[in-house]
């Protein structure tokens, strides 16, 4: 049941961001988040548990919406970068081109069939060193698509639809075919390697025509390649704050008008009194559009601004991952980044001589 709250919040430049009708205001942290100049902020880890909270606010087979509160923007930011370019998944990497009589050339072919989401747990696999490496049982994953389009003897007389007529006229993703290496038929017997999406139109043919591929699917990053990217979207935004102001409320007479400023729900207007009122859950459904600074007969009325270290996250899933698995994936990844520039810190205190620099290995 939605609640409306009556009280009116007060704007904090260390807690909010302004939204003004032609600017932002406060967008700039303190150069060590959460500090202050002759205020005591030491560290404490049980404050720190207590503001910290994660909260999922939708899930679904495909995405998610949670909110990430009390950390900075620095960290917020940090997990929607890993998460794009930095947690690993498996695509086809190399696509070896036996036959291909369609109309799609091989090259462009190669790209689509390289963009196909794989449902293979990356920690079942290795990384390549380098792209020359020797491909094995553990680093590569080898599929076939072989296809070829003839005519439907027992189509509909008069058909026109060549899914009806021919046989094989659109080259699916489907059709990639997984062939066992070494011992992989015995790793992957509970679940074995396919396309998450099998209906993705690879190419159509028609009657003699034919297409015979062997592809090589490898462990890889996003900021290698976009294919290896594990979402769609990775994003988050500020939680929009709507703060009324007591001194000056708004007119009863205007209070449907003042109501349409604001996105579905956000404002309530009591059909009696026509009393405003602010629906905190759905708050976070504002656009923020500052719609109501257009008008002067609300001036001063209302300030718009958003909660800084309030996130509200948005991610679709695009592969392996459910997507309620993504956020403690890119969480490790930045502790491995963590732990190796700790072990590069303890190397340059435990080197007394200082005789060189400390080389730091990717994570």
């Amino acid at each position: 049941m939605p609640t409306a709250s009556t009280s009116h919040s007060t704007f904090d430049p260390r807690h909010h961001v302004g939204v003004h009708a032609e600017r932002v205001s406060n967008v700039s942290s303190t150069d060590f988040p959460g500090y202050y100049p002759d205020e005591d902020h030491s560290w404490d880890l049980d404050q720190f548990n207590q503001r910290l909270k994660v909260k999922v606010q939708r899930l679904s087979g495909r995405s998610i919406e949670f909110d990430l509160v009390g950390t900075d923007a620095s960290i917020a930011n940090a997990f929607r970068r890993i998460l794009i370019a930095e947690v690993p998944t498996i695509s086809v990497e190399r696509v070896y081109v036996w036959d291909n009589t369609s109309v799609v050339v091989d090259e462009i072919l190669a790209q689509r069939i390289g963009l196909v989401p794989l449902n293979v747990d990356p920690a079942w696999m290795d990384t390549k060193e380098t792209t020359n490496d020797q491909a094995t049982d553990r680093n590569t994953l080898v599929f076939r698509l072989k296809v070829a389009c003839e005519r439907n003897k027992n189509a509909p007389k008069g058909s026109t639809d060549p899914r009806e007529m021919y046989i094989n006229s659109d080259v699916l993703s489907s059709h990639l075919e997984w062939e066992p290496q070494g011992e992989q038929a015995t790793v992957f017997a509970s679940s074995p390697p396919a396309p998450t999406n099998p209906n993705i139109v690879l190419g159509k043919l028609r009657p003699g025509q034919e297409i015979d591929i062997e592809m090589h699917a490898v462990k890889g990053v996003g900021k290698d390649h976009a294919k290896f990217c594990p979402v769609a979207t990775a994003s988050y935004r500020l939680l929009p704050l709507v703060i009324l102001n007591p001194e000056k409320p708004v007119p009863p007479h205007l209070a449907e008008k003042f109501q349409k400023c604001f996105s579905p729900g956000v404002i309530r207007v009591d059909p009696q009194t026509k009393a405003i009122s602010l629906d905190e859950q759905n708050m976070r459904k504002e656009s923020m559009s500052r719609e109501v600074y257009r008008h002067p007969e609300f001036e001063g009325c209302t300030q718009l601004a958003r909660v800084r270290d309030h996130f509200l996250f948005s991610i679709e899933s695009e592969g392996f991952y459910p997507p309620e698995r993504l956020l403690p994936e890119s969480i490790s990844v930045m502790r491995g980044k963590i732990a190796n520039i700790r072990r590069a810190a303890e190397a340059l205190l435990a080197d007394n001589n200082n005789a060189g620099d400390v080389v730091m290995a990717d994570a």
